[in-house]
């Protein structure tokens, strides 16, 4: 156990997050274990909809790594069970139902991910099928009794698909009680969850008054914003920064943010003080941007990477350099190709020829160093082109 005081440990575990339930009884929990020597029990639950786990995720698991550093015990529970059903917190419409097959699969890509950030001989990774999936008819509608309509449809997002006349499913109401029994079913101490958990994580609290256990502490941390700067960050979205993406795209992907929003993911994702990070908004946006990224991409590749993924970023971005690693492609000319025709077939990145064309007539692509925006412009007879498309997107284009 580690020795720092409990009113210490508050201060540290209070940064960053958006609301305790209560500190009051944080505080008293964090004394008896102290006292005890006893590790608290801090669950955070993770259902696998996708097979990365993003930024977004490590806003929680930064905070659940700072509860091991003082000693504790983090439950990291899979949701395999309740995948299965999918959480409605924040849906404007039922969620489409994932196999079983796909949350094996995704199952296992999270226990691989997670130890990029939390200590594995502090972490019980747990499932929570172990528990509900011998749960008889009986125990399931004894376990609904505690739930109320009512109650229900005072959640925000409930209430305006009810209001809307937008479907909500009866396996829908039963997902927040089911989750709020797996903190009865680990006897958590805290469970950590984002604003939007809010509802399922105080359900968890009065479930575990039902059956004689302690309430667990609810803290609640606010939602990371996606690269887009509006909606929260998710795959669905394609909005994210994926913990399996190589050290050059997250650096790259980093430098992609608004200089507003780089603020917030100082604030969430680094360690930098109050201090540092005003002294960073003094000087150049650039100069932060790039501290930024070289803090997260080091955090979780490695110095080594993030200073080569650094490098990589300078010269692709900083000079007017081409990268002598860009993708290779041979194209067979065809009579007269134009810059639309190349552009299509050449990206790996833009979805459609529409994407295509707006991309060009916004300036942002190149040939050979030279920006143009004519999307009939016919390309050079040459034997090779250097082609640049959008920000991250290097391409040597050989003709036969």
């Amino acid at each position: 156990m580690n020795f720092i005081e409990p009113e210490e440990q508050l201060r540290i575990l209070r940064r960053g997050v958006e609301e305790i339930i209560s500190e009051e009884e944080l505080l008293s929990k964090l004394k008896r274990s102290k006292e005890k020597n006893a590790p608290l029990r801090v669950k955070a639950g993770f259902d696998p909809t996708a097979p990365d786990l993003h930024l977004g995720h490590s806003v929680l698991l930064r905070k659940l790594r700072q509860f091991q550093d003082l000693g504790h015990t983090v439950l990291f529970l899979i949701g395999d069970f309740t995948a299965m059903i999918g959480d409605p917190s924040g849906r404007s419409e039922t969620r489409p139902p994932l196999t079983e097959e796909d949350v094996k699969v995704n199952a296992l890509t999270y226990e691989r991910q997670v130890f990029r950030i939390l200590l594995r001989d502090k972490t019980d990774v747990v499932f929570n099928s172990t528990w509900l999936s011998g749960m008889s008819a009986i125990e399931l509608l004894k376990l609904s009794s505690q739930g109320n309509v009512a109650r229900m449809l005072e959640r925000d997002d409930f209430e305006k698909r009810y209001k809307s006349g937008v479907s909500i499913t009866i396996n829908e109401f039963l997902y927040p009680l089911i989750q709020a029994y797996d903190s009865v079913s680990l006897k958590s101490d805290i469970e950590f969850g984002g604003t939007d958990q809010k509802f399922n994580i105080l359900l968890g609290r009065d479930l575990q008054r039902h059956y004689g256990i302690e309430p667990q502490i609810a803290i609640l941390l606010p939602i990371l914003e996606g690269l887009d700067g509006v909606r929260k960050m998710s795959k669905s979205l394609d909005n994210y920064i994926a913990l399996e993406d190589t050290s050059v795209d997250m650096f790259g992907k980093l430098m992609s943010l608004s200089d507003s929003l780089m603020w917030r993911y100082y604030e969430l994702l680094t360690d930098r003080s109050d201090g540092e990070i005003e002294a960073l908004k003094s000087g150049h946006p650039m100069e932060a941007k790039k501290e930024l990224a070289l803090d997260i991409t080091a955090w979780l590749k490695g110095r080594e990477q993030a200073l080569a993924a650094k490098a990589d970023f300078d010269t692709k971005f900083s000079t007017r350099e081409f990268p002598k690693d860009a993708r290779e492609i041979l194209i067979e000319r065809g009579g007269d190709m134009t810059l639309l025709d190349l552009v299509t077939e050449s990206s790996e990145r833009l979805k459609s020829r529409a994407e295509a064309k707006r991309l060009i007539l916004q300036g942002g692509v190149t040939i050979d160093g030279e920006k143009t925006t004519d999307i009939n412009s016919v390309i050079p007879d040459s034997s090779a082109i250097e082609l640049r498309i959008g920000k991250k997107e290097f391409v040597l284009v050989k003709f036969n």
